[in-house]
């Protein structure tokens, strides 16, 4: 983890062009969604009042970078050119190494990339501070949660590159599915509950975004709360799992191109 947080603070210039780029886009999609819930004439959407909104969406964008949905291929380009071999010789497992890697680089993003939207949002738009002292401990489990889930499921994608070799229709299928259906445009709770509560329960896609978000405005209470971090929890564990016997396949497929 160390490593990959002295790795990616190295990027200075693209972790300031980052931050900067998050909160613009904070201010953007917090107008949108605020415009939105003024037209519906009501004092709450699904549940959330302005203040909930404002800090769903500027939570948001500090924990795109964290969680990041995106950007990530290394693994695909050196099973492309084969660098992967390297990887395969190390005492430690790919999993787990490229794992420990992201978390460094995550412990990085809440510094440089999360922070900056959370202190710039409240002093536009009014926040909602949680009432339940369990709600903090809860969402750093959560967030924890959903960066090792993302991990998983990038990891995943990546994977194909070992029948594909070009990964590029996964990963866009991916970079859609995952930001509409993972919370990070607007709140899942806007969509219908026989189209939200299938999508939540039989995919891992809203504990990426939604759970952790949801769990900072307290939409629901404790027990729910905890049921959510639970349900991320059991994702966790089955998509690492998967990554583990997906990568056990491909090793008994891989051939090296040229060699």
């Amino acid at each position: 983890m160390g490593a990959g947080f002295r790795r990616y603070s190295t990027y200075r210039q693209a972790t300031v062009a980052g931050a900067f780029t998050n909160t613009v886009f904070g201010f953007l999609r917090c107008y949108v969604l605020l415009a939105v819930a003024a037209g519906a004439g009501t004092a709450t959407v699904a549940g959330y009042d302005p203040a909930r909104l404002a800090t769903f969406v500027w939570f948001g964008q500090g924990l795109l970078a964290v969680v990041l949905l995106w950007g990530w291929t290394e693994l695909a380009d050196r099973i492309r050119t084969g660098d992967v071999v390297a990887d395969l010789l190390r005492p430690v497992h790919p999993v787990t190494r490229y794992l420990a890697t992201d978390l460094g680089r995550a412990g990085h993003a809440v510094v440089t990339r999360f922070v900056p939207p959370v202190l710039i949002g409240p002093l536009f738009f009014p926040f909602y501070v949680p009432h339940r002292w369990t709600t903090v401990p809860l969402f750093a489990v959560s967030v924890l949660l959903a960066t090792v889930l993302c991990f998983g499921c990038r990891y995943l994608v990546n994977a194909t590159g070992y029948w594909l070799l070009d990964i590029r229709g996964p990963m866009i299928l991916w970079a859609l599915v995952s930001g509409v259906l993972g919370g990070l445009y607007f709140p899942l709770r806007f969509l219908p509950d026989a189209l939200v509560v299938p999508l939540w329960v039989l995919t891992p896609l809203p504990s990426l975004f939604q759970t952790p978000l949801d769990v900072l405005v307290e939409i629901d209470p404790t027990p729910r709360q905890l049921w959510l971090v639970v349900l991320q929890a059991a994702w966790v564990v089955l998509v690492l799992v998967l990554c583990r016997v997906v990568q056990r396949r491909a090793e008994r497929r891989l051939v090296v191109q040229g060699g």
